[in-house]
């Protein structure tokens, strides 16, 4: 028998109608929020990035392909990976499909990885994705962006991330299980795979000119996980217990 508690049909009801005056409320709230976030001030970026892409070596002006807006996935594959972080390609498991359709509404879609592009390219055929994604190996991009970090910064423990300075010091003479784990799945040692973290970041490009006006990390990433967003409507939620995550090639066949 069930622990949860139980009820009658009309109960349920109640208890949903009250439930929905909450969303709502939390749904006008996300579109204040957006008017924020685009009413935040641009950047200008003069910094001359390079990326190299399936077409060749492109300028991150170059990157918006005749669209005004530019989104970027700070997907985390560093150098040393052999294989892309399994969190990270979950998100991309379901913003694969998306980009298609951003294209044609003036929004172009690109993750960018520091890996280099024949790795990024065989992994992306591993895993069946088709979303333009570009490597910004030997570029300050992802350092500038906040989202890949060097070894003396790690050991000094000073870097930022998600707005704030410190942490991410030298992974620890025993690292956390989590840690070992992603690095495992990774292909990468656990010092190496945590130099680099995810983000996201938004450009705007105006008279030939990129602006960035807006980047999110950490936990701020939740609404771009289309996969938890679907968990938090089950019945039990999240309920994730250690790493549960895997690449979508490494589940056990059920």
């Amino acid at each position: 028998m069930t622990t949860h508690i139980t009820g009658t049909r009309e109960e349920w009801l109640a208890a949903r109608l009250d439930l929905l005056a909450a969303e709502k409320a939390l749904t006008r709230q996300s579109d204040a929020l957006a008017e924020r976030r685009q009413a935040l001030p641009w950047v200008r970026i003069d910094k001359p990035y390079r990326f190299e892409t399936d077409e060749g070596s492109a300028s991150l002006a170059d990157l918006f392909q005749g669209r005004s807006q530019l989104l970027v996935y700070h997907f985390m594959f560093g150098p040393d990976y052999k294989a892309g972080c399994a969190s990270c390609s979950a998100i991309a498991d379901g913003f694969n499909g998306i980009a298609v359709h951003l294209a044609n509404h003036d929004v172009m879609f690109w993750a960018i990885s520091r890996a280099s592009l024949p790795t990024l390219q065989a992994f992306k055929r591993r895993m069946g994705w088709t979303f333009p994604w570009a490597s910004s190996l030997g570029s300050d991009f992802n350092f500038d962006f906040n989202v890949s970090i060097t070894e003396d910064q790690q050991r000094a423990g000073g870097s930022e991330y998600n707005y704030q300075r410190g942490g991410h010091a030298m992974v620890a003479a025993t690292p956390p299980e989590p840690v070992l784990q992603n690095a495992a799945m990774a292909g990468a040692e656990a010092a190496n795979y945590v130099r680099e973290r995810p983000g996201m970041s938004a450009f705007a490009l105006e008279d030939g000119v990129a602006y960035h006006s807006y980047s999110a990390y950490a936990r701020g990433l939740d609404g771009l996980w289309g996969m938890y967003q679907w968990l938090d409507r089950a019945p039990r939620g999240r309920n994730e217990k250690g790493v549960w995550l895997r690449h979508h090639d490494r589940y056990d066949q059920r």
